[in-house]
């Protein structure tokens, strides 16, 4: 059974889901729908490491995942969990990261389709010229979240 529970965050509204004891899904909402059944542990535990997270105070993320996708975008998913907090890399360097080097488009793609933001941090890749490119969020809640992390990078 699906599970999921809406959180007020300084970012907007966040949904969370999870399914067999796995986060499947972390997605902005201007809706929020009723959930199904009561928020779990798992749940609980997800919304307390982003709030966390997004006071500063963490910096990774130690919850159960299970995004659905293909097997090259597990493998950037993969790729994204390793650039470290507080810094980005370019689509060509994420692809050069997954032996890829002419995939930077399909990269970009595989972000767009990240089922788990901020979990699996995709707003930590920029255009090859530093600049900000799409965010499934938007790109002022990328914005946001690349500032939230060179605040507390240097802590």
């Amino acid at each position: 059974m699906k599970y999921t529970a809406f959180i007020k965050t300084t970012l907007g509204m966040m949904g969370i889901s999870e399914t067999d004891g796995v986060v499947t899904d972390l997605f902005f909402s201007n809706n929020v729908c009723e959930t199904s059944g009561q928020k779990t542990p798992l749940l609980a535990k997800a919304e307390k490491q982003i709030g966390e997270y997004l006071n500063g105070t963490r910096r990774g993320f130690d919850l159960p995942l299970a995004s659905q996708g293909t097997e090259f975008q597990k493998t950037v998913w993969e790729a994204l969990r390793r650039i470290p907090y507080g810094e980005t890399r370019s689509y060509k360097q994420v692809a050069d990261m997954i032996g890829r080097p002419k995939a930077c488009r399909a990269v970009g793609m595989a972000n767009y389709k990240n089922p788990v933001l901020i979990l699996t941090p995709c707003h930590r890749v920029v255009g090859s010229d530093g600049r900000l490119t799409g965010y499934a969020a938007g790109l002022e809640v990328k914005e946001q979240l690349l500032e939230l992390e060179r605040t507390y990078a240097g802590r």
